[in-house]
């Protein structure tokens, strides 16, 4: 099989055994935790000759969205009765588009990435926004530094991205809180 999907962070080609697994598998290059979903006609082999997918016959039960496919498998979410091309299999569970949908708008499917929250964003923005206000950064340089450090290996945002923002925020960071510390030693010995 060639490979069709190449690996977010460095770009290699993955091949199928790390699609539609119920948990993290390694990218085979880098090592990055990967868990990727895929339609399972993208492994069905094609065959020149044939169609692909069975028509209806007598007394078998058709698709809710294609009525002249066959149906393979009912949906655990809706009941309704998919072919082959509608069967979106996730965590486990066959779903339908429509459920497949409704969970991802309505956040019931947990497991199903709808958004993610950009920490390095917010690292960088707990440094550079109080500037404006230098006093404030004596208490939000501390926390751009925990929250750099503390979700510097959260999954980053599905556009591809450098740590550069957590690197930027950590040194800001450190730069202001060696300024404070400067600042009370100057004002400690001033007094003594």
């Amino acid at each position: 099989m060639n490979p069709l999907i190449a690996c977010p962070k460095c770009r290699a080609w993955l091949l199928e055994d790390v699609f539609n697994r119920p948990d993290m598998a390694p990218c085979p290059s880098c090592g990055t935790p990967l868990q990727i979903e895929v339609f399972p006609a993208l492994f069905r082999k094609l065959n020149p000759g044939a169609s692909a997918q069975p028509v209806m016959v007598e007394g078998e039960s058709s698709c809710f969205y294609h009525p002249q496919k066959k149906a393979v498998v009912p949906c655990a979410g809706c009941g309704r009765f998919l072919c082959a091309l509608c069967d979106c299999e996730f965590g486990g569970e066959h779903l339908c588009p429509a459920c497949l949908e409704t969970g991802k708008s309505k956040g019931k499917i947990q497991a199903l990435d709808n958004q993610r929250t950009r920490y390095d964003s917010i690292a960088l923005g707990l440094v550079v926004l109080p500037m404006l206000i230098f006093y404030f950064t004596i208490i939000t340089a501390p926390m751009a530094l925990y929250v750099a450090i503390r979700y510097w290996k959260a999954p980053r945002s599905l556009v591809q991205r450098s740590r550069l923002r957590f690197i930027l925020a950590v040194f800001l960071a450190l730069l202001q809180i060696t300024g404070w510390t400067t600042f009370f030693i100057v004002l400690a010995t001033r007094h003594s």
